[in-house]
């Protein structure tokens, strides 16, 4: 694909830099499906990924946490890569695998873990507060087999809050649940935000992204535009009437 200039904002607040991209292109086995992206995304910024569908966004996302590597370009971390949380749009966790929904938000806590010891009592408090948060504290030890679809995504959400990384990538955190939850966990995201993690999302809605969002990238199949949302929706609006 061809280069193209791409639209970057500054540094939100005079925040530094976390990723630089330098003439980034993603896409799988060679070949290109993203445009070439140079720009930073700031610590503590919250940016949604926006575009048309097959433009890219969930491989960008991919190729930021480094799951696939990059097409061509550089990915640079400053000063060094931090703990992701990771919420894929279709997650790998099978319903069917016997465990509960602590067990499942448990694994947000595996770097205070002891082997000798287990979780510490500090460790299992957050562990509590984030199944109230998403409210599932009275489905803590029902098996994950019987959870509804937004109880599910409730149960990934609150592994995440366990977390605690720097850096959070959500891919499509709201397909497939109802708007109640939808706002819900989008109340976790701002919460994750403003606690100064930084947040990246592929999303569909650009109501909720030109809500909630300040910093938007949008992919088209041949440019991008990467910027304060209330600049860039309007351009996914012309790309879609295109």
């Amino acid at each position: 694909r061809t280069a193209v200039a791409v639209v970057v904002s500054g540094l939100v607040g005079g925040s530094a830099a976390m990723i630089e991209l330098d003439n980034l292109v993603a896409g799988y086995e060679g070949m290109a499906i993203t445009p070439s992206l140079s720009g930073v995304i700031p610590k503590g910024s919250m940016t949604a990924i926006v575009g048309l569908n097959g433009c890219g966004k969930s491989t960008l996302l991919k190729t930021l946490a480094g799951f696939i590597p990059p097409v061509s370009g550089v990915v640079r971390w400053m000063p060094s890569r931090p703990v992701i949380g990771w919420l894929a749009q279709r997650h790998s966790l099978e319903s069917q695998c016997p465990l509960t929904v602590l067990d499942v938000v448990s694994q947000g806590a595996w770097p205070q873990v002891s082997l000798l010891r287990g979780l510490r009592g500090d460790v299992r408090e957050r562990i509590r507060a984030a199944l109230v948060r998403v409210g599932l504290a009275e489905l803590a030890k029902a098996p994950i087999e019987a959870l509804s679809g937004g109880q599910f995504q409730r149960m990934l959400f609150a592994r995440v809050l366990v977390q605690q990384a720097p850096l959070v990538m959500l891919d499509e955190p709201f397909t497939g649940i109802d708007e109640a939850t939808s706002r819900d966990l989008m109340g976790v995201i701002q919460e994750m935000h403003q606690q100064g993690q930084t947040v990246l999302a592929v999303l569909h809605d650009n109501q909720r992204v030109a809500e909630y969002f300040p910093e938007t990238l949008l992919l088209t199949p041949n440019h991008a535009c990467w910027g304060h949302t209330a600049e860039v929706l309007p351009a996914f609006q012309s790309a879609r009437l295109a």
